[in-house]
């Protein structure tokens, strides 16, 4: 996903998302994301969760790049691309990214990529731990286990 701070200058969003818990895992920030920025989330995420059986994407350059399928490879996960077009492939995401983009990014300006950074992080919390979800019975994918409701951070 690619979006602008306020200078005009583009940034970079890598979304990955658990299909089966809704969970937002990581949305890293750049200016430009590579097959090595792949590499460094997932092996991130692998290390912490443990690797899962499949890894769906689209088709873009830093996920078809020859290094990130051996390393997914490697590590003894399979990938599952979706064809070039076909978004109901990937609903899931599709849908996950619409949403960050109606409910954050279509309504914050950012002054500098940190501030982008700053802000998408605080709202991926938000979505997992607080936003309901109506495919989960309108409770969040990744609940805070126990914050008292006057003390939940708020969206601003």
């Amino acid at each position: 996903m690619q979006d602008r701070t306020h200078d005009g200058r583009l940034f970079r969003a890598l979304n990955i998302i658990d299909e089966f818990t809704k969970e937002a895992l990581v949305i890293r920030v750049k200016r430009k994301l590579n097959s090595t920025d792949v590499v460094d989330a997932l092996t991130d995420l692998f290390i912490l969760r443990g690797p899962p059986e499949y890894i769906r994407s689209d088709n873009g350059a830093e996920f078809i790049a020859k290094k990130v399928r051996a390393w997914i490879g490697a590590v003894g996960a399979k990938t599952a691309f979706i064809e070039p077009g076909s978004p109901w492939e990937n609903g899931y995401c599709e849908s996950f990214n619409a949403r960050f983009r109606d409910e954050l990014l279509n309504g914050e300006v950012f002054y500098s990529l940190r501030e982008a950074q700053i802000l998408i992080e605080r709202w991926r919390r938000h979505y997992n731990t607080v936003r309901p979800h109506s495919s989960l019975g309108y409770r969040p994918p990744a609940p805070e286990t126990f914050v008292p409701i006057d003390q939940r951070p708020t969206m601003h």
